[in-house]
């Protein structure tokens, strides 16, 4: 390595990288703040036009299913089938809410996979 050369960066990678890291911290602290609105977000899925609701949070936690009473009268078969559809529903919701914040989130990092 020659004098003066240093490691290769010049000033303005420095300040590019110095870009980077502040991005980074943002993010983080970004990350957080999303998990805490996840963790309270409450998302429902249905099935059976609204007689069987699943509340999920905003990280696919179950929180409570609701079933209306006429259903039970249907089997086990039906309601078990209409649980799980309801689950599917609420989970869909949950993960695109998810992901629609982290893109928001991250939007002009340009991170790979993102």
């Amino acid at each position: 390595m020659s004098k003066g050369q240093g490691f290769g960066f010049g000033l303005g990678k420095m300040k590019e990288l110095t870009e980077a890291f502040k991005k980074a911290q943002q993010v983080q602290e970004g990350a957080k703040q999303l998990q805490e609105e996840l963790e309270q977000l409450e998302v429902e899925g249905e099935a059976g036009g609204g007689l069987v609701k699943v509340v999920m949070n905003g990280n696919q936690n179950p929180q409570r299913v609701t079933i209306a009473p006429e259903v039970l009268g249907e089997g086990a078969d039906v309601v078990s089938d209409l649980v799980t559809a309801a689950m599917k529903d609420a989970y869909n919701k949950s993960t695109t809410t998810m992901k629609e914040r982290m893109e928001a989130l991250t939007e002009g990092l340009n991170l790979p996979g993102m």
